[in-house]
């Protein structure tokens, strides 16, 4: 039976704060046991909490009674322990522990809660397979270096909050139940039971509301945003995630770069104890896809893609001939040190990686030690070779690899396997932080299955000014006053210069196929702020679970979160989503319907 918890034996000290100078004072410490040592006339308690770890001794001075309470002991059992800190004995010493310098002699001990065996150790770094992590993860969360990421999110969610105040910022909530949304993502959708028939949406940003806090005079907006997506999830995407979120009155994106690279800058100064230098570099949209082949480049090393579609229009090989021909390019990368490291098999499997990225094949060249080989070299002509090369400035080392296709797959394909080829030489550094800034993205992509334009961001971004005479005619030229900041290859956050004027912002509404009656059913109540005076605003939100993910080093979103979802959205330990009752259903006015779907 469990002792009772009471006033008396309330903590005075953490486990893991514990040092050579609290020798001689009476404490009281609580925990989970890490593990019980059994030597006979001595037992040994290794008490665990968030701080750390310290040994509880019982021995021949010690009250009979709680000696074989002690012995009775096992893993993960809840304890309180009074008793005097004293030096551990000669030889007994644990340099490799904060408190390894003492132990508790323990006077009283209550076990406030038994504990079966768990089914995993509760270690460091367990090899255990995540899908038993994630089915027992308050066991999981015990563990000492995800409570390090847990602790640390909240350290870095700190840092966000007074940093921006200080900057004059306000922490504004927004609703959580909002009208649907038409554009981007699929909503997760709540039924209303007291308007039948009708459904909110979860956020899946503030986007709308804190425009329109913009336009009720509080210049500056910042708020810790949880927000919902129905999408496909990915190892940096979750359902439901948290934003930093920002936006400023009167302002453009110099003052949005400016105040959030001093962010970025105090944040690894606090936390990391690191200075990052500013201004950070920055890219148009249009350099870093015909550069990197993407949209958030990683800029620790080189690999850059270079053109060779006018050498390639010419040429006698039809697959780099008639991917011109049709519209596209033909274009390479040279990965120096390539050639001496990679073998033949290595580099054939290479054309399964760019396959994933819709690429039909991949050509190779490989120079090693002054020898050339290649896949493609016979079917081009002694000049056309020879002019490749010296694009690509080809030396000794070097391995230089082509895909011909579409310019999207093109970028697709070269753009992963650049980062891929940085990864296998060892040039993607974890401690060193490349920053940039991307801006002017497209203002709209067009869809060939719907044949219509969307918004590359959303549909309240401002297009570039001296775009806004293609608006109507060439949408698909239009570039946006968008800008999103990268880390190493990875999109921290983005944001843009928002429509202020109902005349540009119906413009952009009609350049989407959305027409005035339609606009006025979705957006109807931010179309009418427009008539009471709006400023110029502009606003960014950073994805403070990728963030704290790359700060820490880690390479799964889901280590930094609490409870997160796995690859279909459920949740492992409470078995979400799960059915509900017909009674709750009815209230709801709702009626769940098998359809029968063609195979």
């Amino acid at each position: 039976m469990n002792d009772i918890f009471t006033g008396a034996d309330k903590r005075t000290h953490y486990c893991g704060t514990l040092t050579a100078a609290d020798i001689g004072k009476s404490v009281v410490v609580t925990g989970w046991t890490q593990r019980q040592r059994d030597l006979g006339s001595l037992i040994f308690i290794d008490l665990r909490d968030r701080t750390g770890i310290v040994q509880l001794a019982f021995d021949e001075n010690s009250d009979r009674e709680i000696f074989d309470k002690a012995f009775g002991i096992r893993a993960e059992y809840v304890l309180c322990a009074k008793g005097t800190v004293r030096a551990r004995g000669e030889g007994a010493v644990n340099k490799n522990m904060p408190t390894g310098e003492v132990e508790i002699a323990v006077t009283e001990l209550k076990i406030l809660s038994a504990a079966q065996t768990p089914p995993f150790e509760i270690v460091e770094n367990s090899g255990v397979r995540p899908e038993l992590r994630l089915k027992h993860r308050y066991l999981d969360l015990r563990r000492p270096d995800m409570q390090r990421n847990i602790i640390a999110r909240s350290k870095i969610t700190n840092l966000a909050r007074v940093y921006f105040n200080d900057n004059g910022f306000i922490d504004i909530e927004t609703p959580n139940l909002i009208r649907p949304t038409p554009e981007g993502a699929r909503d997760y959708l709540v039924p209303s039971r007291v308007h039948k028939g009708k459904f909110y949406a979860l956020p899946q940003s503030p986007q709308l509301y804190k425009q329109l806090l913009m336009y009720s005079g509080f210049d500056r907006y910042i708020q810790i945003a949880r927000c919902f997506r129905d999408e496909d999830l990915r190892a940096d995407r979750q359902p439901e995630f948290t934003q930093i979120d920002m936006e400023m009155s009167f302002a453009d994106e110099e003052d949005l770069i400016t105040i959030n690279e001093g962010f970025i800058k105090y944040l690894f100064k606090n936390f990391m104890g690191k200075d990052i230098e500013t201004p950070f570099l920055r890219m148009t949209y249009a350099e870093a896809m015909e550069r990197f082949g993407s949209d958030k480049p990683d800029m620790r090393f080189g690999f850059e893609l270079v053109n060779l579609s006018d050498i390639a229009a010419s040429c006698g090989f039809k697959v780099f001939a008639g991917a011109v021909e049709n519209g596209g390019s033909v274009r390479a990368i040279n990965v120096k040190g390539g050639g001496d490291k990679f073998s033949r098999k290595e580099v054939d499997a290479l054309v399964s990686f760019v396959k994933t990225y819709k690429a039909k094949g991949l050509a190779w060249l490989k120079n090693t030690k002054g020898e050339i080989s290649s896949s493609y070299a016979k079917f081009l002509t002694e000049e056309e070779n020879q002019k490749i090369n010296e694009r690509m400035g080809l030396e000794s080392g070097d391995l230089v690899l082509i895909v011909a296709d579409k310019d999207q797959i093109v970028f697709d394909s070269l753009g992963a396997l650049r980062c891929e080829m940085g990864k296998r030489m060892g040039l993607c550094k974890p401690d060193d932080y490349k920053f940039m800034w991307v801006t002017e993205f497209p203002m709209f992509e067009y869809s060939e299955e719907d044949n219509r334009y969307y918004a590359k961001h959303h549909p309240f971004t401002m297009p570039m000014v001296e775009d806004l005479p293609f608006l109507e005619s060439e949408p698909g030229r239009v570039r946006a006053r968008a800008y999103d900041i990268v880390l190493n290859g990875t999109e921290l956050g983005g944001g843009s210069v928002r429509i202020h004027t109902t005349e540009l912002q119906t413009r952009v509404f009609a350049a989407l196929g959305i027409s005035e009656e339609e606009a006025n059913e979705k957006f109807g109540f931010l179309l009418e702020a427009f008539k009471y005076g709006v400023p110029p605003h502009a606003g960014l939100a950073f994805g403070l679970d990728r963030l704290v993910t790359l700060l820490l080093g880690l390479e799964d979103i889901r280590d930094v979160i609490a409870f997160p979802k796995v690859q279909n959205a459920s949740e492992l330990m409470s078995k979400c989503p799960s059915e509900t009752d017909e009674k709750a259903l009815a209230e709801l006015g709702i009626a769940v319907v098998e359809r029968e779907t063609e195979e």
